[in-house]
């Protein structure tokens, strides 16, 4: 299990290609260019979260049945744009704490003792660890229990016992959620004692959902009861910086310096992701880009630079023998000097892709014509901000 609360340079930020208006007045283009800047916020402090401070937690439970194909497309295609989203979100000046949750249902490669509910990943803030197993996860057949969901992922989460913490599910599907022997509105009400707001996202039509209680949840928790259609193609919109930002991203991944016993590997993880986003498109992987180029994207639990921003006496304390071979043999000194010299590199790189992504964001308010307010990705985005909001994030 990874470190499970992750520092928050901008955070969950949907904000790159998945909003489908028309923008026929000057308020919308200023809309839509708020969400898609990922400007550097040199002036927000970091921290991490403990369990007792203020926070952002989502679960996300998503439903693997043999016809939900296209909600899991929706979900690895939109997931670095949410994330870019979460990305722009601080309270008091200071960057938020962001942990994200991973959940399947109704799969028939889960056991039935377990309700056909895994977790597959605990509250965590590996940005790349999500993205390998969201992408590791296909459908087949099953039984979709919404209640038994929604229990296991209380019962086994770490939720923040902070009350000014935001919490909150977000469970996707398209059976009855009633289904099953653990009563959904016990679930519901185990939720709202805890203080998780739960958001039903039922994938197909509004009226259906409501007449097969998906409304329900949210009527319970203070939530909001949403549809979507799951087979929607999500739409990006290409723009004349997209090569440059990968390009960019390229230059970036070699700034990294990986370092312990997972280090090697967990590199290239984080070239595999890369790939990942690719197969679907060149927009996908300026998605991902955009988040990496902001301080939500920290691994210094494998990257000597994050490690070292962290604590300086890393360079004195590390096994220099999970370096890459060519930084074994200097003295303290030396490497100390190397991961200087790659910061500088680094920020300098981050700035020119968050540059670029502000001219980008302009250009897709501009140019944007696509539906993806349809899609999961677009009602996640706009109900994590409402819901930070009340908690008292801003989105900068």
């Amino acid at each position: 299990m990874k470190k499970n609360i992750l520092i928050i340079g901008g955070v969950l930020a949907i904000a790159v290609a998945i909003f489908g208006f028309r923008f026929k007045t000057s308020h919308y283009k200023r809309s839509i260019t708020a969400h898609l800047e990922l400007p550097i916020r040199e002036e927000v402090t970091q921290r991490d979260a403990t369990q007792n401070e203020s926070q952002i937690q989502i679960a996300l439970i998503l439903d693997t049945s043999g016809s939900m194909d296209g909600l899991l497309d929706q979900a690895k295609s939109q997931l670095w744009n949410i994330i870019n989203e979460l990305a722009r979100a601080e309270k008091d000046s200071t960057q938020a704490a962001i942990s994200i949750a991973l959940y399947e249902y109704g799969n028939d490669n889960i056991s039935v003792r377990q309700g056909y509910v895994r977790q597959v990943l605990p509250f965590t803030a590996d940005l790349d660890l999500l993205s390998e197993k969201l992408f590791a996860l296909s459908t087949n057949g099953g039984s979709e229990y919404c209640g038994k969901a929604i229990h296991t992922s209380l019962k086994e989460l770490e939720w923040s016992a902070n009350d000014e913490s935001m919490k909150a599910i977000y469970i996707a599907g398209n059976e009855p959620f009633n289904q099953g022997t653990f009563s959904h509105q016990e679930a519901c009400q185990m939720a709202s004692q805890k203080g998780v707001t739960v958001f039903p996202i039922f994938c197909g039509d509004m009226a259906e959902g409501q007449r097969t209680h998906w409304g329900d949840c949210a009527q319970l928790t203070a939530g909001q009861f949403m549809n979507i259609d799951s087979d929607v193609k999500v739409v990006h919109v290409a723009t004349p910086y997209d090569d440059q930002i990968n390009q960019l991203n390229y230059q970036l991944n070699n700034t990294y310096i990986y370092y312990g016993n997972d280090g090697r590997r967990m590199k290239s993880d984080q070239l595999r992701q890369d790939e990942n986003q690719a197969k679907y498109s060149k927009m996908n992987s300026v998605s991902r880009a955009l988040s990496k180029s902001s301080n939500i994207y920290m691994n210094s639990n494998w990257d000597l630079l994050d490690a070292y921003n962290a604590d300086t006496t890393v360079i004195t304390s590390i096994d220099k023998e999970t370096l890459p071979d060519s930084l074994q043999e200097m003295n303290t000194i030396e490497l100390k000097n190397v991961v200087l010299e790659k910061q500088q590199e680094r920020e300098k790189i981050k700035n020119e892709i968050a540059k670029l992504g502000v001219e980008r964001a302009n250009y897709i308010a501009d140019n944007n014509t696509s539906a993806n307010e349809v899609t999961l990705g677009e009602k996640m985005v706009n109900t994590i901000k409402i819901e930070a909001k009340k908690k008292g994030y801003v989105f900068h």
